[in-house]
């Protein structure tokens, strides 16, 4: 795993190879404000869920999404 920071808290990007706890490994992982309401957003749209909404025990709360080319997303927000 790589992680790159900027001198904006906010701004960071992080290069996984695998992810051990995830159903699929990702392509991507945006981090949301309101990851409740992407997820619903998701569901209402009737996009493929290939992991549903799950707290983990980090804090980290996120769900994993199929996007039309078949790639998968991890869609995420961290506890403040």
């Amino acid at each position: 795993m790589a992680r790159c920071t900027s001198s904006d808290p906010d701004v960071a990007v992080q290069l996984v190879s695998g992810d051990a706890t995830a159903p699929e490994d990702s392509v991507i992982s945006p981090r949301v404000d309101d990851v409740d309401g992407a997820y619903a957003e998701a569901q209402r749209l009737g996009q493929e869920i290939v992991h549903p909404l799950t707290t983990e025990p980090c804090g980290r709360r996120r769900f994993f999404v199929r996007d039309p080319d078949g790639n998968v997303v991890n869609v995420a927000a961290h506890r403040s």
